[in-house]
């Protein structure tokens, strides 16, 4: 059965979902006016959870787990198997899919903003719901990074919450999938980094000659 994947996120105005040394304080408290903004029924919707590394690593410490009983799978390559009975840990992308796939799951909850990205360009992503809070911390974690083409979103709806907290939801319009752009982990290949280099270098009529992937053929 292929799932559809669900992001629910909290971010900052710039587009940080955590400082660098992953605090979440900022979120935290100015969103406290919010309430939980939704994320209750969120949860309730889906039938399992898939979250990166770093995500991982931010919420396993804190008090309570927050996913009412559903599986939660884990994205890593460094956590040992038997690290935490409430979590399951895939080493890679392609594993933790098939396995999601194999147990019949029908709405996923993805967390996490390398993985978000690498499910984005497979086209396995459905709805985003992004939570604006009214604050610039400047640097940190990011949402967004490199995709390997435009991925179009349909608005669905937007709330302002308590707090100013501005939340929206788009939905992913149809598009081909682009896994051979991707390594797994959120990561472009080094040929898409190198062309990057290499049209910084050639100038604007060097980059409009020349589109990533191009060649010979």
């Amino acid at each position: 059965m292929t799932f559809t994947g669900h992001v629910f996120l909290g971010l900052s105005v710039d587009g940080f979902i955590a400082r660098p040394d992953d605090d979440l304080g900022w979120l935290e408290s100015r969103g406290a006016e919010a309430g939980d903004a939704g994320f209750t029924p969120f949860v309730a919707s889906v039938d399992a959870l898939l979250m990166g590394r770093g995500t991982y690593r931010v919420i396993a410490p804190s008090d309570g787990w927050p996913y009412q009983g559903r599986p939660v799978h884990v994205l890593s390559s460094t956590l040992a198997a038997d690290a935490d009975p409430r979590v399951t840990v895939h080493r890679t992308l392609d594993d933790a899919v098939a396995a999601l796939e194999a147990a019949g799951y029908g709405r996923v909850y993805l967390d996490g903003g390398r993985l978000v990205r690498s499910m984005l360009a497979r086209g396995r992503v459905q709805t985003l719901t992004l939570s604006r809070v009214p604050v610039l911390i400047g640097e940190g974690h990011t949402l967004f990074g490199p995709l390997p083409g435009d991925v179009d979103l349909e608005h669905v709806e937007t709330t302002v919450l308590g707090g100013g907290m501005v939340q929206t939801t788009y939905r992913v319009r149809e598009q081909g999938p682009a896994t051979g752009d991707y390594d797994g982990h959120g990561r472009l290949p080094h040929r898409w980094h190198r062309t990057r280099r290499l049209l910084r270098a050639r100038g604007p009529a060097g980059r409009r000659a020349h589109r990533p992937g191009a060649g010979a053929q």
